[in-house]
Order: C-alpha cells, then structure tokens, then sequence
C-alpha cells in the first residue's frame, strides 16, 4: 500500500511540474536529489559499516550471547509465552542491542529472525501472537541510548554539535518505550 501512495506521489508531482511549465526544475532537482543521496550514502556507510562490524564481532566472540543472559529475566516477563531457552529470545535481545546502538539496520536483520521464530509458536498463523505484538512494540520504539544513524546524519549537513541531541533521544524512545509497553498490557488483559 505505501509503495501505491508514493508512486502516486510521484507521478502527480511530475505531472504538476510539466503541466505548469517547470520542467526544468524537475530535471534540476532529480540530478541534485540523486547527488544528494549518494553523498548521503557515502558519508553514512563507514560509521554504519563500524557499528555493524561491531555487533558482528560481538555476535562471533559470545558478547551478544551474555548480553542475551543478562536481558533474560527482562525477557521472561515480557514475553511470557516463550518457552526459556527458545531460539527467538536471543533473536529478539539481539535486535533490542542494536537498537539501543541506533543501528537500525544492524537490528533489522535479527527482528526478521526474531518474528520468523515467534511465528513457529504460533498456533493461528494468520494473527500475530501476544509475543509478536509486544516484540513490535519494542521494535518500534527503539530505544536507543546512541542514536548512530542520526548522529552521522547531523554530522554530515554540518551541525556543530551532533551529540546534542543524544539526551532527548534518550527520553523520547525511553518514554515511547514504557508507554507502548503500558498499552500493550492494557490491550492484551482487555481482549485475551
């Protein structure tokens, strides 16, 4: 469905522009668009490359493993439908550590993982599991105590001081965090 409404957006945007004589403009802003996205790209990719690299070698020297231990008691009153010990646990602690890293799309990878493994519990394969709606909710709040992705981002259009920001990220997910959770026990008591 996004995909419709942004071709949409599209097409009706470029249309407005030749119907108005402005075709210029659009050939002026799709080469700078595209310049600007590959600077983008290239000013982003070693900080996302380190952060990445380094979840992988934690991933390989069992640091995610003992960081998954430590979230364990977390993780069992969060989702207390997973049996101990599943395989989706870790995923999901994984992807928690990337995102309290900002690492967006370090995270990715292991909520994919994540949901793909909550869905073999699943005994309604067409409706998402209490487990996969809290997941979610995590997922999506992110909390992030370093917010990589926007750091390099400010770093790049030349802020003075891109950590600034790094206090209210912390407050803004930390408080997305706790009210989705809140909502989320609310919502899965009333319609169990």
């Amino acid at each position: 469905m996004i995909n419709i409404l942004w071709v949409l957006f599209i097409v009706i945007g470029i249309t407005y522009g030749l119907v108005t004589g402005q075709s210029d403009k659009i050939n002026a802003e799709i080469l700078n668009s595209a310049k600007t996205s590959l600077d983008m790209v290239l000013n982003m990719l070693p900080l996302v490359s380190l952060w990445v690299g380094i979840m992988k070698i934690a991933s390989s020297s069992g640091l995610l493993e003992k960081l998954s231990n430590f979230l364990s008691p977390l993780l069992s009153f969060l989702f207390p439908d997973i049996p101990k010990n599943h395989e989706s646990l870790g995923l999901i602690s994984s992807n928690m550590i990337a995102n309290l890293f900002g690492l967006g799309n370090a995270a990715t990878p292991f909520g994919i993982k994540a949901m793909k493994s909550l869905q073999t519990l699943n005994d309604k394969k067409d409706t998402a599991t209490r487990s996969m709606i809290t997941f979610l909710i995590i997922n999506t709040s992110g909390l992030s105590l370093i917010p990589t992705t926007v750091i390099s981002l400010r770093l790049m259009h030349g802020s003075n001081n891109p950590l600034e920001i790094v206090g209210a990220v912390i407050v803004a997910s930390l408080a997305s965090l706790i009210f989705g959770l809140i909502l989320d026990k609310i919502f899965g008591r009333r319609f169990k």
